[in-house]
């Protein structure tokens, strides 16, 4: 399994700031769509392109293009929202799916509530998007959902990640590449990640 950690001093800036308890909703917001769109070059990073030929205002030339299979944005409610949106300024052609899960607070395991995929799921390059990986339940259940669609080639992008998600993921889908702008040191008991961010989804809507 490949875990990629998009260590970009501007991300790690703005990642600071996201951390920070007195980072307003607003602000908040606008942080994690600007770090979710800069991690999306590199997770974007090995898609496929082909030459093509085309006339600048000087001369013809061959240049290159996306070619290859179309791409997907999977936005985990209510959080990974803002990923998505952001990340279609650069993608804008790509579908746009969305799966509803919430944490059940007593057993910390993840329920699923609603799921609307592009029909074509299968045959698409898939970028399943949540801020936060934490105990990492969230995250199978989702790859669950979209592979029992047809979806083969999957990354999970987060901004955060703890050490136990991320072995729970390895565990259960092996083959899925999770991008994150960092790695945090571990959960505490109530299964957020620390020193991490707080609630993700609070934090961006301005709820708790």
């Amino acid at each position: 399994m490949s875990i990629t950690v998009v260590n970009h001093p501007l991300i790690q800036h703005k990642l600071s700031l996201l951390r920070d308890h007195n980072t307003g909703t607003k602000d908040f917001r606008e942080l994690a769509a600007e770090i979710a769109m800069l991690m999306a070059f590199e997770a974007t990073r090995d898609l496929e392109t082909e030459m093509v030929a085309l006339d600048t205002p000087v001369s013809p030339t061959q240049s290159p293009m996306l070619s290859g299979k179309k791409l997907a944005l999977v936005a985990i409610l209510r959080a990974g929202l803002v990923m998505a949106d952001s990340i279609l300024r650069l993608i804008p052609a790509a579908k746009v799916g969305h799966i509803g899960l919430y944490r059940d607070p007593e057993s910390l395991s993840p329920v699923s509530y609603y799921a609307k995929l592009p029909p074509d799921i299968g045959e698409r390059r898939v970028f399943l998007l949540d801020p936060m990986l934490a105990t990492g339940g969230s995250a199978v259940r989702a790859l669950d959902l979209l592979k029992a669609q047809g979806a083969q080639n999957i990354k999970l992008m987060v901004i955060l990640a703890a050490p136990e998600g991320i072995a729970v993921v390895q565990k259960a889908h092996p083959d899925v590449e999770i991008v994150t702008a960092a790695v945090d040191s571990h959960l505490n008991s109530h299964g957020y990640i620390v020193p991490g961010l707080g609630d993700a989804g609070d934090r961006i809507y301005g709820t708790k």
